[in-house]
């Protein structure tokens, strides 16, 4: 089994596959935003109410030139009192931090700040000028250099957020990564994946404030050997979240289920969690409404909604009732579920 894109070569490979793959799929088609708080039809009436405006910030960081934007979902003070846990967003290649509202939103209604990272060199910029360099584009954004350099921007981040103004609102010692495709990469290697290269010691690139992870449709490790060794480190408590049909397919280049199981058994978290949901799409678990199915989307949407609350209490508060009931309330759209919980 093959698994993420961290040697040039296999980078380039699987780069311009997701890439490709996303929009051919729709990847890149967020609804517009409109405004600070603008959000997508699949946010409930009663969450845009109960969580505040989203923040944004154009952070800088000077010590690699790079920018680093930000979007931060809080919760109103009514609806959480004292500090808050937060979740740092990662989002798919092209994309932005406006993308994922739903989730966003959902977090900020639930007592839980969500603060959405903009990756400069793999975002929405990538679909800018002229068609024919499109690819060129993506296959930039796939290399090793970015890939390492988004792990940076959520350390920035973090860093950035746990030493501003900010700071008094956030519980320091109950902070999640979340991530989509490319950014679920994102997540596992802040979360402890293993970055070799040959002949060297593994890269430092796990960030010890992260207690927990949620991986969404995660690609495979590309070009590095045995999964089981690449995620040996991640043993924070994680989710997967995926569907029978999360596939990317171009001529030369599938990725389908198999892998993202693969990468769920293969993390060596002692506490983790698998929801498959039947049918779907990649770009499901963007902000588009009718991706993978115009009647599914939504129902989706708010399954894992309900799944990453229920994942956030079973971590932070050590009670595990609402991921054991979560699959019944919604096994008419489920293919499998999985939970594994290992003896400390």
């Amino acid at each position: 089994m093959k698994s993420l894109p961290l040697s040039r070569r296999q980078c380039l490979r699987w780069g311009a596959a997701a890439a490709l793959a996303a929009a051919a799929t729709g990847g890149r088609g967020q609804p517009p935003v409109t405004g600070p708080g603008a959000g997508s039809v699949a946010d409930g009436a009663l969450e845009v109410q109960a969580a505040a405006e989203p923040l944004e910030w154009d952070w800088h960081d000077p010590s690699r030139k790079r920018a680093v934007p930000v979007r931060i979902y809080l919760p109103k003070p009514a609806a959480a009192a004292g500090t808050v846990p937060l979740v740092v967003f990662s989002h798919g290649i092209g994309g932005s931090r406006r993308g994922y509202s739903w989730l966003g939103r959902h977090f900020a209604h639930q007592g839980v700040a969500c603060m959405h990272l903009q990756h400069v060199g793999s975002d929405r910029q990538l679909w800018s000028g002229n068609v024919f360099s499109l690819v060129g584009r993506l296959q930039s954004a796939a290399q090793e250099a970015e890939a390492l350099a988004r792990v940076h921007d959520l350390r920035f981040a973090l860093d950035t957020l746990l030493s501003g103004p900010l700071a008094q609102r956030i519980d320091a010692n109950r902070i999640m990564a979340v991530g989509h495709s490319y950014g679920a990469n994102t997540a596992l290697l802040a979360a402890g994946a293993r970055v070799r290269r040959p002949g060297q010691p593994p890269l430092p690139m796990a960030d010890d404030r992260l207690r927990a992870a949620i991986i969404i449709s995660a690609p495979p490790f590309h070009g590095h050997g045995d999964p089981a060794d690449i995620l040996a480190g991640v043993q924070i408590p994680t989710l997967h979240v995926t569907a029978t049909e999360d596939v990317i397919r171009i001529p030369g280049y599938f990725s389908g289920l198999e892998d993202r199981v693969a990468v769920f058994e293969a993390t060596a978290s002692r506490r983790k969690w698998l929801a498959v949901f039947e049918g779907g799409s990649h770009s499901m678990f963007t902000d588009r409404l009718g991706a993978g199915g115009l009647a599914l989307n939504p129902r989706v949407k708010s399954a894992t909604r309900e799944l990453a609350s229920a994942f956030a209490r079973a971590v932070f508060e050590d009670d595990s009732r609402d991921m054991a009931a979560w699959p019944q309330r919604h096994h008419e759209i489920l293919a499998r579920y999985s939970g594994f919980s290992a003896s400390v």
